[in-house]
């Protein structure tokens, strides 16, 4: 993986795995890190953010589930190859909303304020 860094910050209310596979799949899915790019090993991620591997493994394993990233025994997780000409999968937009609504929540939002900055997002001419 190229110097990207992940951070977690433990003092928050969104968990550690969900801030990891936010903050990678931001890095997949802007193109900072591209198709074959090699993720940490769930070990060596792990021990550099001072979390347990279970962690770690949870976020890579939720990466996988969304395409994002792809990782075989012995050659370990490498970024996956994008959909060709397709929009982006139900899957990865419900990481990613989940991820933000998670964010929003810590930061004591209600339901219709995380909705209102969704569309404001959608429509920043509207503002």
């Amino acid at each position: 993986m190229r110097e990207p860094a992940v951070r977690v910050d433990t003092t928050s209310q969104v968990p550690p795995y969900a801030q990891i596979r936010a903050q990678l799949g931001a890095l997949i899915l802007t193109g900072r890190l591209v198709e074959g790019d090699r993720l940490p090993t769930v070990r060596q991620l792990a021990t550099d953010l001072g979390l347990a591997p279970g962690t770690v493994a949870r976020a890579y394993r939720e990466l996988e589930a969304a395409e994002l990233i792809r990782t075989r025994r012995g050659a370990g997780s490498r970024v996956a190859a994008p959909p060709a000409g397709r929009r982006p999968h139900a899957s990865q937009l419900a990481t990613l909303a989940r991820d933000f609504t998670s964010a929003a929540r810590a930061l004591g939002a209600d339901t219709e304020a995380i909705l209102s900055a969704v569309r404001d997002a959608l429509d920043p001419e509207g503002l």
